[in-house]
Protein backbone atom coordinates (compact mmCIF):
# COMPACT_ATOMS: atom_id res chain seq x y z
CA UNK A 1 0.00 0.00 0.00
CA UNK A 2 1.51 3.02 -1.38
CA UNK A 3 2.28 6.03 0.95
CA UNK A 4 0.18 9.49 1.28
CA UNK A 5 1.36 12.26 -0.62
CA UNK A 6 -0.53 15.64 -0.26
CA UNK A 7 -0.88 18.05 -3.60
CA UNK A 8 -1.94 21.96 -3.06
CA UNK A 9 -3.44 24.18 -4.99
CA UNK A 10 -4.05 21.56 -8.03
CA UNK A 11 -6.05 22.05 -11.62
CA UNK A 12 -7.48 18.84 -12.12
CA UNK A 13 -10.81 17.38 -13.23
CA UNK A 14 -13.33 18.09 -10.79
CA UNK A 15 -16.83 15.80 -10.92
CA UNK A 16 -20.08 18.02 -9.87
CA UNK A 17 -20.79 17.83 -5.78
CA UNK A 18 -24.11 18.29 -4.70
CA UNK A 19 -23.85 16.97 -1.30
CA UNK A 20 -25.13 19.03 1.75
CA UNK A 21 -21.90 19.06 4.08
CA UNK A 22 -18.98 19.09 1.46
CA UNK A 23 -18.29 22.95 2.49
CA UNK A 24 -15.53 21.68 5.60
CA UNK A 25 -13.79 20.27 2.89
CA UNK A 26 -10.56 21.70 1.08
CA UNK A 27 -11.13 22.31 -2.56
CA UNK A 28 -7.54 23.40 -3.29
CA UNK A 29 -5.86 20.55 -1.77
CA UNK A 30 -5.89 17.05 -2.85
CA UNK A 31 -4.70 13.38 -1.33
CA UNK A 32 -3.83 10.81 -3.37
CA UNK A 33 -2.83 7.22 -2.17
CA UNK A 34 -3.27 3.83 -2.18
CA UNK A 35 -5.29 1.97 -0.03
CA UNK A 36 -7.20 -1.14 0.80
CA UNK A 37 -10.77 -0.93 1.53
CA UNK A 38 -12.11 -1.80 4.68
CA UNK A 39 -15.69 -0.95 4.55
CA UNK A 40 -18.21 0.14 1.90
CA UNK A 41 -21.40 1.55 2.97
CA UNK A 42 -24.00 1.73 -0.35
CA UNK A 43 -26.71 3.75 1.54
CA UNK A 44 -27.95 7.64 1.65
CA UNK A 45 -27.24 10.49 2.76
CA UNK A 46 -24.25 9.62 1.02
CA UNK A 47 -21.73 6.60 -0.20
CA UNK A 48 -18.96 6.29 2.01
CA UNK A 49 -15.80 3.88 1.54
CA UNK A 50 -13.34 3.54 4.93
CA UNK A 51 -9.58 2.66 3.71
CA UNK A 52 -6.01 1.78 5.21
CA UNK A 53 -2.75 3.07 4.19
CA UNK A 54 0.28 4.06 5.14
CA UNK A 55 1.39 7.33 6.87
CA UNK A 56 4.58 9.37 6.12
CA UNK A 57 5.99 7.62 8.93
CA UNK A 58 4.72 3.87 7.84
CA UNK A 59 2.24 4.09 10.46
CA UNK A 60 -1.35 2.48 9.01
CA UNK A 61 -3.95 4.98 8.94
CA UNK A 62 -8.10 4.58 7.92
CA UNK A 63 -9.70 7.72 5.99
CA UNK A 64 -12.80 7.88 5.37
CA UNK A 65 -13.60 8.82 1.91
CA UNK A 66 -17.45 10.81 1.50
CA UNK A 67 -19.10 10.58 -2.20
CA UNK A 68 -22.20 11.56 -3.07
CA UNK A 69 -25.84 10.46 -2.56
CA UNK A 70 -27.22 6.38 -3.93
CA UNK A 71 -28.96 8.53 -6.88
CA UNK A 72 -26.41 10.30 -8.30
CA UNK A 73 -23.94 7.77 -7.76
CA UNK A 74 -26.28 5.10 -9.35
CA UNK A 75 -26.36 7.21 -12.81
CA UNK A 76 -22.65 7.81 -12.39
CA UNK A 77 -22.39 4.29 -12.55
CA UNK A 78 -21.75 2.63 -9.37
CA UNK A 79 -23.19 -0.71 -7.81
CA UNK A 80 -22.93 -2.09 -4.39
CA UNK A 81 -20.52 -4.76 -6.10
CA UNK A 82 -18.58 -1.92 -7.67
CA UNK A 83 -15.50 -2.71 -4.43
CA UNK A 84 -15.27 -4.76 -1.68
CA UNK A 85 -13.74 -5.19 1.58
CA UNK A 86 -9.81 -5.90 0.48
CA UNK A 87 -9.76 -4.80 -2.73
CA UNK A 88 -6.84 -2.34 -3.45
CA UNK A 89 -7.74 1.06 -4.91
CA UNK A 90 -6.37 4.64 -5.67
CA UNK A 91 -7.68 7.44 -4.38
CA UNK A 92 -8.01 10.85 -4.96
CA UNK A 93 -9.87 13.25 -2.81
CA UNK A 94 -9.89 16.70 -1.46
CA UNK A 95 -9.34 16.54 2.76
CA UNK A 96 -11.30 17.96 5.66
CA UNK A 97 -10.21 20.91 6.53
CA UNK A 98 -10.00 20.10 10.29
CA UNK A 99 -7.10 17.48 9.68
CA UNK A 100 -9.00 14.16 10.32
CA UNK A 101 -8.24 11.39 8.07
CA UNK A 102 -11.76 12.23 6.20
CA UNK A 103 -12.54 13.35 2.43
CA UNK A 104 -14.67 13.89 -0.46
CA UNK A 105 -13.96 12.14 -3.67
CA UNK A 106 -12.92 13.33 -6.60
CA UNK A 107 -11.96 10.09 -8.11
CA UNK A 108 -11.08 6.38 -7.29
CA UNK A 109 -8.93 4.10 -9.73
CA UNK A 110 -10.23 0.02 -9.03
CA UNK A 111 -7.91 -3.18 -9.84
CA UNK A 112 -8.74 -3.25 -13.13
CA UNK A 113 -7.26 -0.13 -13.98
CA UNK A 114 -10.97 1.88 -14.53
CA UNK A 115 -11.67 5.29 -12.78
CA UNK A 116 -14.94 6.24 -11.07
CA UNK A 117 -15.96 8.82 -10.06
CA UNK A 118 -19.47 11.26 -9.33
CA UNK A 119 -20.54 12.34 -13.22
CA UNK A 120 -23.35 14.74 -12.74
CA UNK A 121 -23.50 16.85 -16.56
CA UNK A 122 -25.92 19.07 -17.48
CA UNK A 123 -28.23 17.00 -19.32
CA UNK A 124 -30.55 17.35 -22.62
CA UNK A 125 -33.91 17.10 -23.34
CA UNK A 126 -35.17 13.95 -24.61
CA UNK A 127 -38.61 14.43 -25.50
CA UNK A 128 -41.00 16.59 -25.80
CA UNK A 129 -44.24 16.18 -22.83
CA UNK A 130 -47.83 16.89 -23.31
CA UNK A 131 -48.11 18.04 -20.28
CA UNK A 132 -46.34 18.43 -16.71
CA UNK A 133 -46.72 14.64 -15.93
CA UNK A 134 -43.23 12.97 -16.17
CA UNK A 135 -39.71 13.12 -14.70
CA UNK A 136 -38.22 16.36 -14.69
CA UNK A 137 -35.12 17.62 -13.88
CA UNK A 138 -33.69 21.27 -12.99
CA UNK A 139 -31.17 23.43 -15.47
CA UNK A 140 -28.63 24.04 -13.13
CA UNK A 141 -28.03 27.70 -15.12
CA UNK A 142 -31.88 28.90 -13.47
CA UNK A 143 -31.39 27.18 -10.01
CA UNK A 144 -32.55 28.50 -6.90
CA UNK A 145 -29.83 28.29 -5.12
CA UNK A 146 -27.94 31.13 -6.12
CA UNK A 147 -31.21 33.45 -6.83
CA UNK A 148 -32.06 33.20 -3.05
CA UNK A 149 -28.80 34.15 -1.70
CA UNK A 150 -29.21 38.11 -2.86
CA UNK A 151 -32.73 38.15 -0.99
CA UNK A 152 -33.04 40.77 1.52
CA UNK A 153 -33.20 39.60 5.13
CA UNK A 154 -33.94 40.81 8.26
CA UNK A 155 -31.82 41.54 10.98
CA UNK A 156 -32.90 37.90 12.33
CA UNK A 157 -31.88 36.46 9.00
CA UNK A 158 -28.89 38.22 8.51
CA UNK A 159 -27.57 37.00 12.09
CA UNK A 160 -29.00 33.29 11.12
CA UNK A 161 -26.99 33.40 8.01
CA UNK A 162 -23.90 35.00 9.43
CA UNK A 163 -23.88 32.36 12.10
CA UNK A 164 -25.06 29.02 10.15
CA UNK A 165 -22.55 26.22 10.32
CA UNK A 166 -23.47 24.11 7.95
CA UNK A 167 -21.72 20.90 9.19
CA UNK A 168 -23.26 21.08 12.25
CA UNK A 169 -26.63 22.77 11.71
CA UNK A 170 -27.72 21.57 8.08
CA UNK A 171 -31.36 19.53 8.44
CA UNK A 172 -30.08 17.31 5.82
CA UNK A 173 -27.52 15.92 8.06
CA UNK A 174 -30.36 14.65 10.08
CA UNK A 175 -32.66 13.25 6.52
CA UNK A 176 -34.27 16.07 7.04
CA UNK A 177 -35.85 17.30 3.50
CA UNK A 178 -35.54 20.86 2.13
CA UNK A 179 -38.96 22.78 2.00
CA UNK A 180 -40.45 24.04 -1.44
CA UNK A 181 -39.90 25.37 -3.50
CA UNK A 182 -35.94 24.76 -3.81
CA UNK A 183 -36.89 20.73 -4.50
CA UNK A 184 -37.81 21.96 -7.93
CA UNK A 185 -34.64 23.62 -9.04
CA UNK A 186 -31.92 20.56 -8.13
CA UNK A 187 -29.62 19.95 -10.72
CA UNK A 188 -28.98 16.86 -9.23
CA UNK A 189 -31.84 14.86 -8.55
CA UNK A 190 -35.07 14.13 -10.49
CA UNK A 191 -38.71 15.41 -9.81
CA UNK A 192 -41.90 12.99 -11.09
CA UNK A 193 -44.94 14.84 -10.81
CA UNK A 194 -48.36 13.07 -11.79
CA UNK A 195 -51.44 14.70 -12.45
CA UNK A 196 -54.91 13.29 -11.18
CA UNK A 197 -58.06 14.46 -11.76
CA UNK A 198 -58.35 16.09 -7.87
CA UNK A 199 -54.65 16.50 -7.10
CA UNK A 200 -51.42 16.26 -8.60
CA UNK A 201 -48.36 14.45 -6.41
CA UNK A 202 -45.00 15.87 -7.03
CA UNK A 203 -42.16 13.90 -5.55
CA UNK A 204 -38.32 14.81 -5.15
CA UNK A 205 -35.62 11.68 -5.14
CA UNK A 206 -34.04 14.41 -2.67
CA UNK A 207 -35.00 12.57 0.89
CA UNK A 208 -37.78 11.50 -0.96
CA UNK A 209 -39.85 14.33 -0.54
CA UNK A 210 -43.51 13.88 -1.30
CA UNK A 211 -46.25 16.48 -1.87
CA UNK A 212 -49.65 16.33 -2.70
CA UNK A 213 -51.17 19.60 -4.15
CA UNK A 214 -54.85 19.50 -3.84
CA UNK A 215 -57.19 20.64 -7.04
CA UNK A 216 -60.10 19.81 -5.80
CA UNK A 217 -61.49 23.48 -4.95
CA UNK A 218 -60.55 22.87 -0.86
CA UNK A 219 -58.90 25.39 0.82
CA UNK A 220 -56.51 25.35 3.12
CA UNK A 221 -57.37 24.75 6.71
CA UNK A 222 -57.54 26.73 9.43
CA UNK A 223 -55.15 25.05 12.08
CA UNK A 224 -53.05 21.96 10.51
CA UNK A 225 -49.70 20.68 12.62
CA UNK A 226 -46.58 22.14 10.32
CA UNK A 227 -44.98 19.99 8.38
CA UNK A 228 -41.54 20.87 6.43
CA UNK A 229 -43.34 20.31 3.30
CA UNK A 230 -46.63 21.80 4.68
CA UNK A 231 -50.25 22.08 3.47
CA UNK A 232 -50.65 22.55 -0.58
CA UNK A 233 -53.70 23.23 -2.65
CA UNK A 234 -53.96 24.21 -6.45
CA UNK A 235 -55.82 25.19 -9.31
CA UNK A 236 -54.67 25.82 -12.66
CA UNK A 237 -54.95 28.71 -15.24
CA UNK A 238 -54.92 27.17 -18.92
CA UNK A 239 -51.83 24.91 -18.75
CA UNK A 240 -50.46 26.45 -15.47
CA UNK A 241 -50.75 24.57 -12.46
CA UNK A 242 -50.78 27.41 -9.27
CA UNK A 243 -49.97 25.95 -5.99
CA UNK A 244 -49.80 27.32 -2.56
CA UNK A 245 -48.58 26.10 0.40
CA UNK A 246 -48.64 27.68 4.05
CA UNK A 247 -48.59 25.25 7.71
CA UNK A 248 -44.62 24.86 7.05
CA UNK A 249 -42.89 23.97 10.09
CA UNK A 250 -39.74 26.03 11.55
CA UNK A 251 -36.40 24.84 9.56
CA UNK A 252 -32.88 25.93 9.94
CA UNK A 253 -31.91 26.17 5.95
CA UNK A 254 -35.80 26.72 4.88
CA UNK A 255 -34.93 30.03 3.04
CA UNK A 256 -31.73 28.99 1.59
CA UNK A 257 -27.57 29.91 2.54
CA UNK A 258 -28.13 29.36 6.06
CA UNK A 259 -31.37 31.52 6.72
CA UNK A 260 -33.94 29.90 8.42
CA UNK A 261 -37.77 29.43 7.75
CA UNK A 262 -40.31 29.88 9.75
CA UNK A 263 -43.97 29.12 10.58
CA UNK A 264 -45.43 31.97 8.94
CA UNK A 265 -43.88 31.20 5.53
CA UNK A 266 -45.79 31.28 2.35
CA UNK A 267 -44.56 29.67 -0.99
CA UNK A 268 -46.62 30.27 -4.16
CA UNK A 269 -45.51 28.34 -7.39
CA UNK A 270 -46.47 28.72 -10.84
CA UNK A 271 -45.66 25.11 -13.04
CA UNK A 272 -45.98 25.59 -16.74
CA UNK A 273 -45.05 24.12 -20.40
CA UNK A 274 -42.88 25.71 -22.44
CA UNK A 275 -43.83 26.03 -25.80
CA UNK A 276 -41.95 22.94 -27.00
CA UNK A 277 -42.58 20.67 -24.31
CA UNK A 278 -38.90 20.04 -23.38
CA UNK A 279 -38.89 22.21 -20.37
CA UNK A 280 -41.19 23.32 -17.12
CA UNK A 281 -41.21 27.20 -16.52
CA UNK A 282 -41.77 27.48 -12.61
CA UNK A 283 -41.90 31.18 -11.00
CA UNK A 284 -41.82 31.30 -7.73
CA UNK A 285 -42.84 33.59 -4.32
CA UNK A 286 -41.82 32.96 -1.19
CA UNK A 287 -42.77 35.38 1.75
CA UNK A 288 -41.89 35.31 5.30
CA UNK A 289 -41.67 38.28 7.16
CA UNK A 290 -39.63 37.09 10.25
CA UNK A 291 -36.75 36.20 7.86
CA UNK A 292 -37.00 37.71 4.80
CA UNK A 293 -37.45 41.87 4.63
CA UNK A 294 -39.52 41.65 1.38
CA UNK A 295 -40.71 38.41 -0.03
CA UNK A 296 -38.35 36.89 -2.61
CA UNK A 297 -39.67 35.97 -6.06
CA UNK A 298 -37.74 34.01 -8.47
CA UNK A 299 -37.85 31.80 -12.07
CA UNK A 300 -36.49 28.26 -12.76
CA UNK A 301 -36.45 25.84 -15.02
CA UNK A 302 -36.84 21.72 -15.54
CA UNK A 303 -35.86 19.87 -18.18
CA UNK A 304 -37.82 16.63 -19.50
CA UNK A 305 -36.36 13.51 -18.91
CA UNK A 306 -37.95 10.78 -19.80
CA UNK A 307 -35.00 8.46 -20.01
CA UNK A 308 -33.87 8.64 -16.55
CA UNK A 309 -35.10 7.03 -13.44
CA UNK A 310 -36.45 8.06 -10.37
CA UNK A 311 -34.47 6.76 -7.48
CA UNK A 312 -35.18 6.22 -3.58
CA UNK A 313 -33.27 8.33 -1.32
CA UNK A 314 -33.91 6.00 1.76
CA UNK A 315 -32.19 8.28 4.09
CA UNK A 316 -30.36 6.44 7.20
CA UNK A 317 -29.18 8.87 10.00
CA UNK A 318 -25.39 8.11 11.11
CA UNK A 319 -24.50 9.21 14.37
Amino acid sequence: IGALMVTLGVTLMLPAIAHHSDAGYDRNSLVVFEAEVTRYIFRNPHVTMFVETEDESGETVEWEIETGSTPIMQRSGWTRELVKVGDTVVIRAHPERSGRHRAILNTMEIGDGSLWMQIEEEVQATGAAENLNGIWRGIRSTSLGGQVQQALLTPAGQAARDSYNSIEEDPNNRCIENPPPFHLSSGNYLTGIEILDDRAIIRSEFFDALRTVWTDGRSHPETADPTVQGHSIGHWEGGTLVIDTIHLAEHRDGNGGGVPSSTQRHVIERISLSDDGTRALVDVYVEDPEYLAEPFTGHTEMMFVPHLQLYRYDCIVVE
